[in-house]
């Protein structure tokens, strides 16, 4: 079986070009690793998620979802609590300190 595009198909459309172009201004996805002696630390726990610590505590978790960071609060994945929405990492580790109960 042989599938032929259209001419129209297999130009590459206005759209496509923009979002393309604009893709490729977006920031890398993965972020820098953390200090050595940095205050909160990161690590990759899943395929698009980081684990967030301040020392020993769990301040929540990062998804990766396309071009934005999801900042979920809370220890437990199961339970976090979706807290904002980022094209940057570092806005989404500030939110998860600043959310911090103390």
């Amino acid at each position: 079986m042989v599938l032929d595009m259209s001419p129209i198909a297999r130009k590459p459309s206005a759209v496509r070009l923009a979002t393309s172009d604009a893709l490729r201004k977006l920031p890398t996805r993965r972020p820098e690793p953390p200090r050595e002696n940095a205050d909160v630390c990161w690590q990759l726990v899943d395929v698009d998620r980081y684990e967030v610590r301040e020392g020993e505590v769990v301040l929540g978790y990062i998804d990766v979802v396309g071009a934005v960071y999801v900042a979920l609060g809370g220890p437990w994945y199961a339970a976090s609590v979706e807290l904002r929405q980022t094209l940057r990492f570092e806005d989404a580790v500030q939110t998860l300190r600043s959310t911090r109960r103390h």
